[in-house]
């Protein structure tokens, strides 16, 4: 793919990465604390590039600024429930959306580019628009392998069971292969069944 030696998507990647870096949040990668939001976003590539690897470059610059310095917003920042939260993630997408534009413009994108990320940013047309599938793949995978098992003593089992079946409505047939590759523990791979059963 011709765009990933551009210099100007080097670039954007580049400043995508700066900006997730300063993320105060971490993650422990081979022993080395690792800010989360760079973490998850160089996971949502690699998920991108092992399932799709045709992918556009809207895709491949969605992956790296899905959730664009989402530490700035924290979840407690809003009312506790269900209203609380589905508030929450609509404005952390719109959010996303526009911090990215504004990176996009200043490498110097066209408005049809940016209005593509962003349509992805926003999960726009899911289950209709190709890049957004590829993108909510890679979304639900960075979950089910990284964040999924810290939540198990979090939530309990009917809870776990509904949102392990939203994410699997969310997904393609190719993102379902994928997570059932996944390597799990016995209890969590228990609930997965429970859940597709």
């Amino acid at each position: 793919m011709q765009f990933k030696e551009e210099r100007r998507f080097q670039d954007t990647i580049a400043a995508f990465d700066a900006l997730n870096a300063l993320d105060p949040n971490t993650v422990e990668v081979d022993g080395q604390p690792m800010p989360k939001e760079l973490h998850d976003a160089l996971a949502m590539t690699r998920w991108v590039e092992a399932l799709y690897p045709d992918a556009s470059e809207a895709v491949h610059l969605a992956a790296r600024c899905q959730h664009l310095c989402r530490w700035e917003v924290p979840r407690n920042s809003y009312p506790e429930g269900r209203a609380g939260y589905l508030k929450w993630r609509a404005d952390l997408k719109k959010r996303h959306s526009e911090k990215s534009a504004e990176v996009l413009r200043a490498q110097g994108y066209d408005a049809s580019l940016v209005d593509s990320v962003s349509a992805i940013n926003l999960k726009q047309d899911l289950k209709l628009n190709p890049d957004v599938q590829q993108i909510e793949d890679a979304l639900c995978l960075v979950f089910l392998e990284n964040q999924f098992e810290g939540y198990l003593d979090q939530w309990d089992g009917e809870k776990i069971i509904r949102i392990l079946q939203k994410t699997w409505s969310k997904m393609s047939e190719r993102g379902h292969e994928a997570a059932l590759t996944l390597e799990m523990s016995a209890r969590a791979r228990a609930l997965v069944e429970r859940a597709l059963a």
